[in-house]
């Protein structure tokens, strides 16, 4: 769909989907009665176990579940009392792709199961200091090291056609078909279209889109950047910022930001996630990843640079901060990515949320009922390695929820810890499977694999 098209026939996307909640509520009854029947029944007919998939949910004020005490952490209190329940879940899995996962799932070696688990750079792929095309090297370390994505910079992007032969080459090359990804936000953030050699127009950023009130303005960059990274051979974008900058010193997030309304925001990252999906169709769309959970966008510190807090109690997050990422995973957010300030008003450890199970599974898995990849913020920024090293925190963020580990210290160590911690029962395989279905899941649906 080319953008005039996509913003002169559309409705703002979350209207859409605040619309769809009214309708899937009178489904409701009969989707309760279907899990009820195949949540028994799935494991012998050999098919997927049931991986939650983004929850349709009534509007933004509304969409907090009010679940059970025995699937969270006790330091996440429940939803105040009279909190409306948000629609029941409506969404039935696609028979097809969960078959096809399950049977891909079988094929796979513990090892390629284990290596699907990592997003990383070229570089750290392969050993080399600077990449920028693909071949033996390339081939040999996916072989050795069969990873799920591999993520790209300014440093491996020169023109258009060496960075589309070097992606095409990489995805050949992989027995596994990969995430192809990039930080291409808009303004600041944009590996591709800040650089003159790409030709490409710049994307403003999201405070710009913000400002000016118009979700269609937020769909329009989405498919914009979407297309863009979609010519090129990228099915991936880690994009977009779901932050609500309540903080104005925040200089980490800052512009990044749609805006200190928590509303527009919420309205804004929908209508780009749905960018995102329209974009290089009928291929698939582009993966789209909400960050920086639980938000960013109210503390002054860099979590690149090293510790970071936020002291917001959940029930303070669920008024603001939970509110965008709540609309992207109804628009269908493929990722979310977990950031590493320290959420003590949720977890009073002081570990790094993408560390916490309280935050990643109780807050973002059961809380908003996201069930696509989770996804850690780079393993290798200041706020982790200064409490754990690599190993510890590829572990740790496994045992918290996490389904993919991007940017270990060293990928083989990462790999190795986490090949340790299954033997003496730290993990187990089951735990490594699910992560695996939901990667093999979302790939399916992007059309990555065919």
């Amino acid at each position: 769909m080319s953008e005039a098209n996509g913003v002169n026939k559309r409705k703002p996307a979350a209207v859409i989907i605040f619309s769809a909640a009214v309708v899937f509520l009178a489904a409701a009854s009969l989707a309760v009665l279907y899990f009820s029947f195949t949540s028994e029944t799935a494991s012998a007919r050999g098919e997927l176990p049931r991986v939650d998939t983004p929850v349709i949910r009534a509007p933004a004020q509304d969409i907090f579940q009010d679940i059970s005490q025995d699937n969270v952490p006790d330091d996440v209190p429940p939803p105040e009392a009279g909190t409306p329940e948000p629609a029941l879940e409506a969404f039935i899995p696609d028979e097809y792709i969960s078959a096809r996962a399950s049977e891909i799932l079988a094929s796979m070696t513990d090892k390629e199961k284990l290596y699907q688990l990592f997003f990383v750079t070229p570089e750290a792929l392969t050993g080399y200091k600077r990449v920028y095309q693909a071949g033996n090297a390339t081939k040999t370390a996916l072989e050795r090291y069969p990873v799920g994505g591999i993520v790209y910079f300014e440093s491996n992007i020169d023109t258009p056609g060496q960075i589309s032969d070097m992606l095409a080459k990489t995805q050949e090359l992989s027995k596994i078909p990969l995430f192809l990804g990039v930080d291409e936000e808009g303004g600041r953030v944009a590996r591709i279209s800040s650089q003159r050699a790409m030709g490409f127009d710049a994307i403003p950023p999201a405070a710009e889109l913000g400002a000016s009130g118009d979700p269609d303005a937020a769909y329009s960059a989405g498919v914009k950047l979407g297309d863009m990274l979609s010519s090129l051979g990228f099915n991936m974008d880690f994009a977009p910022v779901a932050d609500v900058l309540t903080n104005p010193a925040n200089t980490e997030i800052g512009d990044r930001s749609f805006g200190s309304d928590a509303a527009l925001v919420a309205e804004m990252t929908a209508s780009f996630v749905e960018g995102l999906h329209t974009a290089g169709l009928p291929a698939g769309g582009i993966a789209s990843a909400l960050k920086h959970f639980p938000g960013h966008g109210g503390i002054e510190g860099d979590s690149h640079a090293g510790y970071v807090e936020s002291s917001k109690t959940a029930d303070e997050l669920r008024q603001t901060e939970l509110l965008p990422f709540a609309a992207g995973i109804a628009a269908g957010a493929d990722f979310v990515l977990v950031s590493h300030l320290s959420a003590t008003g949720i977890d009073a450890s002081g570990e790094p949320s993408s560390l916490s199970s309280a935050v990643v599974t109780g807050l973002l898995r059961n809380e908003l009922g996201f069930g696509r990849i989770i996804i850690t913020d780079s393993l290798s920024m200041g706020a982790v390695t200064d409490a754990h090293t690599g190993e510890e925190a590829a572990v740790l963020a496994v045992q918290a929820g996490a389904d993919m580990l991007l940017m270990p210290p060293d990928l083989q160590k990462a790999a190795a810890a986490l090949e340790a911690a299954v033997a003496d029962g730290r993990l187990t395989t089951d735990r490594i499977d699910e992560s695996v279905l939901r990667i093999l899941y979302v790939k399916l649906e992007r059309g990555i694999i065919g």
